[in-house]
């Protein structure tokens, strides 16, 4: 992950994946260096997780909104503009969009937690 030389990433050009949530869908455009993933990720209105996450994330909000849910019922709202960051396995979360959101997420190797 220490030598990834200067690129640029034009998204136009990666796949949308699609995976089903519990409601809705999550579309993932991913970009793989090494033990470094880059995702550009798009809720769909009404989508919740289909699953309790516990990878660690750096998640930006570039449009929209959503709510994180920690496994101990607490809640946090992102909006445009906003940053949650946590390591591997320091909580289970899950995401939940009313309205749809477009996100950029960070992880890789260096979230594991010590």
């Amino acid at each position: 992950m220490s030598n990834i030389p200067f690129q640029t990433i034009d998204w136009t050009s990666i796949e949308k994946v699609e995976y089903k949530g519990e409601t809705g869908v999550a579309l993932w455009q991913t970009i793989q260096l090494g033990g470094l993933r880059i995702r550009l990720v798009e809720y769909s209105p009404g989508y919740l997780a289909d699953h309790w996450c516990e990878k660690g994330h750096i998640v930006y909000c570039l449009e929209g909104d959503f709510i994180t849910e920690l496994s101990t019922g607490e809640k946090a709202r992102l909006t445009k503009g906003g940053t949650y960051v946590v390591s591997d396995e320091l909580s289970s979360h899950r995401s939940f969009s009313e309205n749809g959101v477009k996100l950029l997420i960070v992880d890789g190797d260096f979230l594991k937690s010590s």
